[in-house]
């Protein structure tokens, strides 16, 4: 990487996100950012790589507690490595995040460099991405607090837009920010693109670590007050670095663009090209992503026929579109949208209504994850429910019990270890193990290869929160 000393910039990727915009595919409990959308990693996985491809080295992460799993699994999946994978105990915008994440590198270099990253961006020209991370660098250094401007192709009304302001000394092709201009209408759009002053809004950033945290101190010191303190009361757990929960939900809710870029002296950016998109629609992955002669999109088992410009993905049941134009369709095991690509910005108010309604569609894929694997709904009835379970290889589940439901394990490849009521023994492919109402059991993979079972829950009352831990190698109550 020419002209820059990777030494002193540590890539910070921000993986929260609420999965509303990607539904029914994305979920709050698993959003985009773990989502094979063009190609078969995750765009959380994509994003690490191309940090590693850059020369950087080991990013920070800085993710949700709720979805801590899934991003230890799919770094493991890729045999990725991160310097730290932070916790947010609660949801508190891109502010504080970015404020934990300085103030823990600050602890080892003030004046070290972050680069802020979304985990759920795509970059198509990873070589002029580096080239413009090399033009911010000077300026990151003098203390300027940088963003990169993504010169605008359309007259886009889904992005916020950037100013550009005067030329920086040195003449490397950077720019005082000007002003910040919030999501337009489509008129006030066309004018900001005829203009050819301003740039879309792209969301990352480059700067010192203690400029950052001075400035918001400057305009937010009751946030790096509380932030601070969740830092010091910090807990390492595994892998994990847990926030302090009482003293970060002090922080106030607040975007770094708006408690700092907007109000900020120090603002300045590099305009670039690309090649980015934040798949922001399904409409906009569908521009993105390989199309046929009639400009339709089929992933799964999808058959289009006599359709124009649509959108088809399936998770597993056929799906068949006759005779339409412009639309959407996209079917997982529990739910089905369809909608015009014109409408898709209104999917988020079908997942509002879920979750006033209560309904898990909007929070949880039906596969779920847990650090010794997953487990996955097959059937349910009355007093009767069947999950698949995936159990890694040297994983255990926790040692417990319940009080409303018994068991059957049935395992289908691999070999169980299980522990029930202080007897332990091996059950092989193809034989089970029946687990009465109270009984103390524990499953484990002592083998080399992943354990797949089927389990037969029956009893008065199967919801998850129905277990009693007595021993859990992962810290769980």
């Amino acid at each position: 990487m020419t002209g820059i000393d990777t030494d002193i910039v540590t890539p910070v990727i921000l993986s929260g996100g609420s999965g509303s915009r990607l539904w029914p595919l994305s979920r709050e409990n698993y959003p985009k950012q773990f989502l094979r959308l063009t190609s078969n990693r995750s765009l959380l996985q994509e994003t690490v790589i191309r940090c590693r491809d850059a020369g950087f080295g080991s990013p920070m992460l800085v993710a949700s507690d709720a979805h801590r799993f899934v991003v230890a699994e799919q770094l493991r999946e890729m045999d990725l490595a991160s310097r730290a994978l932070v916790l947010e105990p609660i949801a508190r915008n891109t502010a504080p995040a970015i404020c934990a994440a300085a103030l823990l590198l600050a602890e080892e270099d003030p004046d070290r460099l972050m680069l802020v990253l979304p985990a759920d961006h795509i970059i198509a020209d990873a070589p002029a991405w580096t080239d413009a991370i090399r033009r911010a660098v000077a300026p990151a250094r003098d203390g300027m607090l940088m963003t990169f401007g993504i010169v605008p192709e359309r007259a886009e009304t889904g992005f916020g837009w950037i100013q550009r302001g005067e030329g920086l000394p040195g003449g490397a092709g950077a720019f005082r920010i000007q002003e910040f201009v919030e999501k337009p209408v489509k008129a006030k759009a066309e004018a900001l693109l005829a203009g050819g002053e301003h740039v879309w809004n792209s969301g990352m950033f480059l700067f010192k670590a203690s400029m950052l945290v001075s400035e918001l101190e400057r305009f937010e010191p009751a946030l790096v007050a509380a932030v601070r303190a969740a830092v010091t009361g910090r807990q390492k757990d595994m892998d994990f670095v847990r926030l302090a929960l009482d003293a970060f939900a002090q922080a106030p809710s607040i975007s770094i663009d708006d408690g700092v870029f907007a109000r900020t002296d120090h603002a300045a950016m590099v305009p670039c090209s690309i090649g980015w998109n934040d798949i922001g629609s399904w409409a906009a992955l569908h521009d993105i992503v390989e199309r046929d002669a009639q400009n339709n999109v089929a992933i799964g088992d999808a058959l289009i026929e006599r359709s124009e410009g649509c959108y088809v993905r399936t998770d597993g049941v056929l799906t068949a579109v006759v005779g339409l134009r412009d639309i959407v369709v996209v079917a997982t095991s529990d739910a089905i949208l369809v909608a015009h690509k014109n409408e898709v910005q209104d999917v988020k108010a079908i997942v509002q209504r879920l979750k006033k309604a209560k309904r898990t569609e909007a929070e949880s894929r039906p596969r779920q994850y847990r650090p010794w694997g997953y487990f996955q709904p097959v059937h349910a009835g009355d007093r009767f429910q069947v999950k698949r379970l995936m159990v890694k290889p040297g994983e255990k589940l926790s040692l417990q019990k319940h009080f409303h439901r018994s068991e059957h394990w049935v395992v289908v490849n691999g070999t169980a270890l299980v522990t029930r009521d202080g007897e332990q023994f091996l059950v092989r492919e193809n034989e089970s193990v029946y687990l009465p109402l109270g009984s103390t059991h524990r499953l484990e993979n002592p083998g080399r290869i992943p354990l797949n079972l089927i389990e037969v829950q029956s009893g008065a009352y199967l919801g998850e929160d129905d277990i009693e831990r007595m021993a859990d190698d992962y810290g769980r109550e």
